[in-house]
């Protein structure tokens, strides 16, 4: 059966339909990771999206019960080349497609995706839908160029009420605001207790919980649509360690009087080079975003650069000069790979360490 994506810019592109029937609108955006694909698409911080991947063949091998980043995916679609319709893999329980229709979201492949992929670096990101072959393209059209991107992602994908992952070293809560089972899995091996909290939590309800450290968790759309989170980091700052992750790295800049910006096109993909300014290494990232802290807008504050992106310079990591909290733009638990960012979680440690000596700036 065939299938269209629309864009707001007036674009056509057919292929076949994968996946669920419905049509479907989202943020048009693309993803650059060869592999991956599974957490790529359960991965809460592309909730509202209709996600492009560049690598041309998707679903060689499966989809499998064990590396999802959420369990109800929140993607909107899935463009590809080419989906595979015979996987290849020990741990293989579904095909693409089969995944697709139990989740009811649809898909298109056999389109033009390097096309696609320059249309969005060139313009930005765009609206579109997914939609049968027989639709009146006009329409489609004037209805995603009247209709704004949506601001409530933050509270669709955070979790609905608190649970513990208990653990025998530091209390840690972790703010929820999409966060990946990468990363909570990442914490509870350090041997943690995990308090996951919801997003709208306040600084005096976490208070309550009397934590040892804080961690912002990732998370989707622009963070000023959830100024409440803002304002409830800005009362934690100087009172507990912090480390916060990709939207809680804007979030704890926000909090400390910089300033954000939606990128053009953002970062998405598991290959983003990335320089630590203390040591000059460079760390090969899992990334997916489209907002970023402003650097002119560090002037001023208490925030320092520690990380930037090879690529395009953008700020990638930030530290407190005076308090214990830092936090980085990309994805240290590498869900999907590579693993070399995974250290952060060891300065968190050295964090609450020694905020329990009693020192009281990093």
């Amino acid at each position: 059966m065939k299938r269209l994506l629309v864009l707001e810019n007036g674009e056509v592109f057919t292929g076949k339909a994968i996946g669920s029937e419905r049509e479907r609108d989202g943020e048009v955006v693309f993803n650059t990771g060869m592999t991956g694909y599974q957490e790529v698409m359960s991965d809460p911080s592309y909730c509202g999206q209709i996600v492009t991947m560049t690598y041309p063949l998707i679903g060689n091998y499966g989809i499998n019960r064990d590396d999802f980043e959420s369990i109800i995916p929140n993607i909107h679609g899935l463009v590809v080349k080419e989906a595979s319709p015979f996987p290849s893999h020990f741990r293989s329980n579904l095909s693409l497609d089969e995944w697709l229709k139990h989740f009811d979201i649809p898909g298109i492949e056999g389109i033009d995706t390097r096309k696609l992929t320059r249309m969005i670096r060139e313009n930005g990101t765009l609206k579109g839908r997914l939609c049968a072959a027989d639709e009146d393209v006009e329409e489609v059209v004037e209805h995603l160029r009247s209709i704004p991107f949506p601001t409530d992602q933050v509270a669709t994908v955070s979790t609905k009420t608190r649970f513990v992952n208990p653990g025998t070293k530091e209390r840690v809560v972790l703010i929820d605001y999409g966060v990946k089972k990468g990363i909570v899995k990442n914490l509870v091996a350090e041997g943690y207790e995990v308090m996951v909290v919801p997003h709208n939590t306040t600084a005096a309800e976490i208070r309550l919980f009397q934590p040892d450290g804080i961690v912002l968790s990732n998370g989707p759309g622009d963070p000023k649509d959830v100024p409440e989170c803002i304002e409830t980091v800005r009362q934690l700052v100087g009172d507990y360690p912090i480390f916060g992750i990709c939207l809680g790295h804007q979030l704890l800049a926000l909090a400390c009087g910089a300033e954000t910006g939606k990128m053009k096109f953002g970062h998405r993909g598991s290959n983003h080079p990335v320089k630590d300014l203390r040591t000059g290494q460079i760390a090969i990232t899992a990334q997916n975003h489209g907002y970023t802290v402003l650097p002119e807008s560090l002037e001023g504050t208490e925030l320092e650069v520690t990380h930037i992106n090879v690529n395009d310079g953008s700020v990638e990591g930030i530290r407190h000069k005076e308090e214990l909290a830092f936090s980085v733009q990309y994805h240290p638990e590498a869900s999907p790979g590579p693993e070399d960012a995974q250290g952060l979680f060891n300065e968190f440690k050295e964090m609450l360490r020694a905020a329990r000596k009693g020192i009281t700036h990093a």
